[in-house]
């Protein structure tokens, strides 16, 4: 262990599509749940490296590509979120882990979190979501006219499109541009395929799908691109809790990975009937929103 972390390996097992690429961290010795980390489209685990390196101290941490996305075979076909939680169930087995599992899902993740508790609740412990993003029909048509796969363009303006989104939902104070510059070719690599797990995600019936899950829920409403929707989850899960945490936007892993595998491990690791109670959000998660703009898509070019 260095610096109050664990080192995080990568390595691959098979899957119903192929090979599934993973990071891993893991204690010398532990008793509790492994965690599941499952990112959000079309990212790759490497979103949650730094956090399983922390939280991967007390407990075994793992996060896949998820099938289509990062150095994970694709499927033949657009999958469906619950394509998505089977391909992770089997990871899982493969990987020897037959549960109590509990799961931390990133947007699209958060949805495959809920569906992997509904298809195995005996697998599926406890849920960590940022984000429970409910939609509305005119939402639903706006996303998927949004997210949809685009032509490769010979002037690159195709990726310089993507490039300007990402910039803007990543941008905050204490985050400059190589930072964001790093972590961008994630979002390339699923190629012209990228957009199967936004139409996956704006497919699911989430609403429909969180009263069926009696695994506590601990939902993160972090000042993103999904923070008006996922609002609307409050009380849907009967035993959940919407924490409010505006300072937390994309990156906050990185920013603030101590304060978040610190609140993590409080609800994971907590005893009784109840171990949501006396969750509260720490400091580095109330500060400002940013941007400070509020909704789903950056503005185009000549917007306010």
């Amino acid at each position: 262990m260095v610096n109050g972390m664990v080192q995080v390996r990568r390595a691959y097992v098979d899957g119903p599509y192929g090979q599934m690429h993973l990071r891993i961290a893991q204690a010398d010795k532990s008793d509790k749940p492994p965690l599941l980390c499952i990112h959000m489209s079309p990212m790759s685990g490497r979103v949650f490296e730094r956090f399983l390196g922390l939280i991967g101290t007390d407990r075994t941490a793992i996060a896949f590509d998820t099938p289509g996305f990062g150095l994970s075979d694709f499927p033949p076909a657009p999958p469906s979120i619950a394509d998505y939680a089977t391909a992770l169930l089997a990871g899982l087995k493969a990987l020897g882990i037959d549960g109590p599992v509990d799961v931390m899902g990133y947007h699209t993740g958060a949805m495959t979190a809920i569906e992997m508790a509904a298809q195995a609740p005996g697998t599926v412990r406890r849920l960590v979501m940022v984000a429970a993003p409910i939609i509305t029909e005119d939402e639903r048509a706006q996303f998927h006219a949004f997210y949809k796969e685009k032509p490769v363009l010979a002037d690159g303006s195709h990726i310089l499109d993507r490039w300007k989104g990402f910039v803007y939902h990543h941008m905050r104070p204490g985050v400059d541009l190589e930072e964001i510059g790093e972590k961008f070719p994630d979002a390339l690599l699923g190629g012209h395929r990228a957009a199967w797990g936004h139409q996956a995600a704006f497919a699911y019936d989430l609403a429909g799908r969180m009263p069926q899950v009696a695994q506590p829920a601990l939902i993160f409403v972090t000042g993103d691109d999904l923070d008006v929707q996922s609002r609307r989850a409050e009380g849907l899960a009967r035993n959940s809790l919407l924490l409010e945490c505006p300072g937390w936007g994309h990156g906050f892993l990185d920013m603030y990975g101590q304060d978040v595998a610190g609140l993590v491990r409080q609800f994971l690791d907590a005893e009784g009937a109840d171990p949501l109670a006396g969750i509260t959000a720490p400091a580095s998660a109330l500060g400002p929103r940013y941007p400070a703009r509020v909704g789903a898509f950056r503005p185009q070019d000549g917007e306010g």
